[in-house]
């Protein structure tokens, strides 16, 4: 705990405690925590004389602050017009019961975040994903699972059907 206190000092004085900076200050200490954690968002309110909504407010404007734990991999699947009639549905569908995570969630072993977009703008190849920025095209439920699968075959905990 004091130590998070410590971060937040040094991010305030890092910018003159000047509420101007605010987001700078909350990109800081996402990218000290990997997310926003509320109470070090409740520090940093104090410490700023801010009411807490105004930060909240902050982190839920911007699409790039996190309030919670973002996984090891980033998955993104396109369900714009072309690739939901492509199949995108049925992906969406196979990697939320094999990983056991909804849209815009992250599973429990912190190894995907899950999220879906209206469109990546690559129509001609749909449907597509895009995991940690490489962009997979034609994909199917198979393919997806198998990608997948294929970046957490190093990783201790990837749960297939509720085992680990």
């Amino acid at each position: 705990m004091a130590q998070d206190d410590k971060i937040i000092e040094q991010i305030v004085d890092r910018y003159d405690a000047d509420v101007g900076m605010l987001i700078p200050m909350m990109q800081d200490l996402q990218a000290e925590c990997g997310y926003l954690p509320l109470e070090q968002l409740h520090s940093l309110a104090k410490q700023l004389s801010l009411p807490l909504s105004r930060l909240y407010a902050v982190a839920t404007f911007y699409a790039s602050f996190h309030l919670a734990p973002k996984g090891a991999h980033e998955v993104t699947l396109c369900v714009g017009t072309v690739c939901y009639l492509k199949g995108a549905p049925k992906i969406s569908e196979a990697i939320s019961r094999e990983f056991h995570v909804e849209t815009g969630g992250t599973t429990r072993d912190r190894l995907f975040t899950f999220q879906a977009v209206n469109c990546v703008g690559a129509c001609a190849v749909a449907p597509v994903m895009i995991v940690d920025g490489k962009y997979y095209n034609g994909v199917t439920p198979a393919s997806a699972l198998e990608v997948l699968y294929g970046l957490g075959k190093n990783e201790t905990s990837v749960e297939k059907d509720g085992e680990t």
